[in-house]
C-alpha cells in the first residue's frame, strides 16, 4: 500500500531518521557479501541517500541503489558514483547560484556565479545524446507550463543506465503555492503518469524510487530503451496508487 504523506517531519525527526538509516545501511553492509568490498560511501540527510565512490561495473551500482531505495524512511537515492575509474558527467537543470554538487556542469536560463552555460529549458537541452551520467531537476519542473518536452530532452542525453533526479514542492504543501512563479502542481503520481500514461512513440522511463516527505516530492527516473519490458506492477506499487 502506499502511503500518502500529510505533515513534513520535523527537523529533529528528520535527524532521527538519517541516524537510524545510517545504521540499517551499516548493518546490510555487514551482512551482505556483495556490498562489503564496494568503495561506495552512502550518506543521509533529511531522507535523501547520497551516493559517492567508484565500482567496478554498472551492476554493482544498480545493486546498491535498489537496495538503499528499499530502506523504509528513504525519499530519492542521489547518486554521484564512478564507474571503473570514470567520474559521472552530472548536470544541474535550473541551478542559479547553488549547484546539488559543485563540480556540476550547471544550466540555468540566468547568468549567474555557478552557471555553467544559459540555456533555455523548455527548449533543446545543449548536450550531446547519450552524453550525461546524472541529471538533477531540483525545484525545476513546477515553474514549466508544459515540462514534457524538457522530461524527454533528459531521456535524449541520458547515458544508458543514466538517472534523472527530481525533486519538486508537493501539491498538499503551502510551498507548492506561495512561490507565484509556480505554474503546475506536482505529486507523486505524477511521475506514474510519466512512466506509464505517455502515448506510444514517446521516450519511455523506469521508476527507480520516488517518494514524499509531505512537503517535496522526489522522483529518480532511468530511461527506458524502446524494446524494454516496462517496471512490473511490484515494482511500480512500492511508489504509485
Amino acid at each position: 500500500m502506499v502511503a500518502l504523506a500529510q505533515t513534513p517531519p520535523s527537523a529533529d525527526r528528520l535527524r532521527a531518521i538519517d541516524d537510524s538509516l545510517a545504521q540499517a545501511w551499516a548493518d546490510q553492509v555487514r551482512h551482505d557479501d556483495r556490498l562489503r568490498d564496494l568503495a561506495v560511501e552512502v550518506r543521509f540527510d533529511r531522507g535523501v541517500a547520497h551516493l559517492s565512490g567508484d565500482v567496478a561495473d554498472p551492476a554493482q551500482l544498480r545493486l546498491v541503489r535498489e537496495l538503499v531505495g528499499r530502506l523504509a524512511g528513504v525519499y530519492g537515492v542521489w547518486c554521484r558514483v564512478g564507474i571503473g575509474g570514470r567520474a559521472p558527467v552530472v548536470v544541474d537543470l535550473g541551478c542559479g547560484p547553488t549547484k546539488q554538487w559543485s563540480s556540476n556542469l550547471g544550466l540555468d536560463i540566468y547568468p549567474a556565479p555557478g552557471v555553467d552555460a544559459v540555456a533555455d529549458l523548455s527548449g533543446s537541452l545543449p548536450l550531446a545524446d547519450n552524453s550525461v551520467d546524472v541529471l538533477f531537476a531540483v525545484h525545476i519542473l513546477e515553474h514549466l507550463i508544459d515540462f514534457l518536452p524538457l522530461v524527454d530532452e533528459c531521456h535524449r542525453v541520458l547515458r544508458p543506465g543514466g538517472v534523472l533526479h527530481v525533486m519538486s514542492p508537493w501539491w498538499g504543501h503551502v510551498n507548492a503555492v506561495a512561490d507565484p512563479t509556480h505554474v503546475r502542481l506536482m505529486d507523486v503520481q505524477t511521475f506514474k503518469g510519466i512512466c506509464q500514461l505517455r502515448p506510444p512513440g514517446t521516450p519511455r522511463w523506469y521508476p527507480l524510487h520516488a517518494g514524499c516527505d509531505g512537503a517535496s516530492i522526489f522522483a529518480d527516473l532511468t530511461p527506458l530503451p524502446p524494446d524494454a519490458d516496462p517496471a512490473p506492477q511490484s515494482h511500480l506499487a512500492r511508489f504509485f496508487d
